[in-house]
């Protein structure tokens, strides 16, 4: 994953000129239908148990999740084929946004599991 979303590359624009961004102090998981670099996630699920899960990176250049990231539904919530990451675990601002390696259809209640070390972030 290593898709920068419009607001990610104006945030780091910033920091490179000492213009004191406000970074993002925790990152979330998110999944969806689509995603573009201007907007961020599309078709994000709303309702059937689903919530953005935190997650916490490793590494020195490129990042990875250090830990399984479990996404937990009640009910079908439709084909998911991107992930995205944000600063808040509602709202907020979308950072980054990628597809999957695979879509996962949630055609009724179950979990999506992104194992740890799973979702890396490039630095190119």
């Amino acid at each position: 994953m290593s898709d920068l979303t419009d607001y990610a590359r104006n945030l780091l624009a910033r920091a490179v000129c000492a213009r004191a961004p406000s970074l993002p102090s925790t990152v979330y998981a998110a999944l969806g239908t689509g995603g573009t670099a201007a907007a961020g996630l599309a078709g994000e699920p709303v309702g059937s148990g689903y919530a953005r899960q935190r997650v916490t990176f490793t590494g020195t250049g490129a990042q990875s999740n250090a830990e399984a990231l479990r996404f937990v539904f009640s009910a079908s919530a439709g084909t998911l084929g991107y992930v995205g990451l944000y600063d808040a675990a509602s709202g907020g601002n979308p950072l980054l946004v990628s597809p999957l390696s695979a879509a996962v259809a949630m055609t009724g209640a179950g979990t999506v599991t992104i194992a740890a070390g799973a979702l890396v972030v490039n630095p190119t």
